[in-house]
């Protein structure tokens, strides 16, 4: 055995010794569910990765839930009208749910939520989503109206997601709300969370389940619920075999074999709504230029990468938006694509004055975990075979997302691309990132925008669809939006044989209330 082997396996054993000790602060009672990074905050206004989404889903509740299908459904709000012109939405609360710090949830604390999310001065992240919205209105305490500019079709699917998480207005009075206080009403109250280790969550026994997907519509079985930050695959899964933990990403190289033996679950998630997909630096050279977006296009076999690193746990994908999600035409998008034809980029690389003598620099930004590293690595040789010399940049997906829009403003320096994912219910999140300024402030134009706005309003179904495709089509024909992977995560869960009653609920929402050991 090698040094290097016995330093890893050493590496190994600690981090799941400090694991067992964490969880011993866990009782035999507590679910540890290991992850390989940890959130960016616990205010749902301040990110928009997959890992915080996940924990915020748990610690808040949401006007609407959805199904097994990922449709919108009643929860919070029991029931809902709409006015004639589409411009007012008339929220019914259910009576009787309770913030963990014991004040009723009721309209002021959804006016307080949509209010701080449209705040002019600290607005959420994803404000755009919340759509036109003017105002809202407390009619009487389990009654709030949503007043809006112009219709907004994607808001009902919208409520359903944890971004529009009802934060309890009783958080505007405690200190370190979003790092150290946490007040929502879903099923798990925050114990503690200490950065870039764990999370520790309590069993919330007032909770109520009225439209999320558990079986139990009550309290969680289990005391708590502790989330260690476990980068290394190895150590989960040693984690897992030992029982120091009960669920976790297991190395996917791994899982065939752990298929195969049943020593372990294994859940693979499904209807996730994430997309992977190339975008670029477009206000500098040489990918303000369609000819250079269009070269990666083509010289990327998605196919085959996806294949040689992931083989049947990811599919390639052909659409901005993800399978399940409305408008996602796998055919109508190969149509306006750019096909996999090094032969094609080399071309247009020559066009624009590359050649084997001049090979095109560019930075190839990505983040960790899920052997995107990997991933990288079979891209970077597809672009080289075409005269494309990328050198990658790995880092976690919160350094990413500003690192993209740091390049995105720079006006020098050498191309930059990224392999960028997102996770969204519905196509308005081509609104979300394509629309001015855009998510990271990348490509947008006055002609996209109107058609992007035109996604918002039409009410007719197959109106709406043409619009969305027609936004597709943009992007994939100008080659802004070069689609990779679906589901874009590779969200396989390795659950210990103990644990019953693990599901996990479309994009990627982990439930917990049915477990028991």
């Amino acid at each position: 055995m090698t040094r290097t082997m016995l330093r890893f396996l050493r590496s190994t054993m600690l981090t799941v010794i400090g694991l067992g000790l964490a969880a011993g602060a866990a009782s035999a009672k507590d679910i540890v569910w290991a992850r390989y990074g940890d959130i960016d905050t616990l205010d749902p206004h301040r990110a928009t990765s997959t890992l915080s989404l996940q924990v915020w889903s748990l610690i808040y509740d949401t006007l609407l839930a959805t199904d097994k299908d990922g449709k919108p459904v009643p929860h919070i709000a029991k029931s809902w009208t709409l006015s004639a012109d589409g411009r007012e939405y008339t929220f019914t609360l259910q009576d009787g749910v309770v913030c963990h710090d014991g004040t009723p949830l009721n309209a002021e604390d959804v006016k307080y939520t949509v209010d701080r999310a449209l705040d002019a001065a600290n607005p959420s992240v994803t404000k755009a989503s919340w759509g036109p919205i003017t105002s809202a209105e407390v009619v009487d305490p389990l009654t709030v109206k949503l007043k809006l500019d112009t219709p907004f079709v994607a808001l009902i699917p919208f409520l359903a997601d944890s971004f529009s998480s009802i934060i309890c207005d009783s958080n505007k009075n405690a200190q370190g709300f979003g790092t150290t206080t946490a007040i929502g009403s879903g099923p798990w109250k925050l114990t503690s969370w200490t950065k870039g280790d764990r999370i520790v969550l309590a069993r919330n026994p007032s909770y109520r389940n009225f439209g999320k997907l558990a079986e139990n519509k009550g309290a969680p079985y289990m005391d708590g619920l502790v989330i260690p930050t476990v980068p290394e695959p190895q150590a989960r899964l040693a984690g897992l075999k030992t029982g120091a933990i009960h669920i976790a990403e297991p190395p996917l190289d791994d899982v065939p074999a752990l298929r195969k033996s049943g020593e372990l679950g294994i859940v693979i998630a499904e209807n996730t709504g994430q997309n992977v997909f190339w975008e670029f630096a477009v206000h500098r050279p040489p990918f303000n230029d369609v000819r250079a977006r269009r070269a990666v296009a083509h010289a990327t076999d998605a196919a085959a990468a996806i294949d040689l690193v992931y083989g049947d746990l990811s599919i390639p994908e052909k659409c901005p938006i993800s399978r399940g999600v409305f408008g996602n035409d796998q055919e109508f998008c190969a149509a306006h694509g750019q096909p996999y034809d090094p032969a094609k980029a080399k071309a247009l690389l020559a066009e624009l004055g590359y050649g084997p003598n001049k090979p095109l620099e560019v930075t190839l930004i990505a983040w960790t975990g899920g052997k995107r590293d990997k991933l990288a690595e079979v891209f970077q040789n597809q672009l080289a075979e075409v005269g494309i010399k990328a050198r990658i940049e790995i880092m976690d997906i919160g350094t990413m997302n500003a690192r993209v829009r740091q390049e995105n403003e720079k006006p020098t320096g050498i191309g930059s691309m990224d392999m960028m994912t997102w996770s969204w219910f519905d196509p308005d999140i081509l609104y979300a990132l394509w629309h001015s300024p855009g998510a990271y402030r990348g490509f947008t134009s006055p002609e996209l925008d109107a058609m992007l706005e035109k996604t918002r309003v039409l009410t007719n179904e197959a109106e709406r669809k043409a619009a969305v495709q027609n936004v597709m089509a943009y992007l994939l024909e100008n080659a802004i939006h070069v689609p990779l992977y679906t589901p874009g995560w590779e969200w396989v869960f390795a659950v210990r044989p103990e644990v019953k009653g693990f599901k996990v609920a479309p994009f990627v929402y982990p439930i917990f209330n049915d477990v028991k050991f």
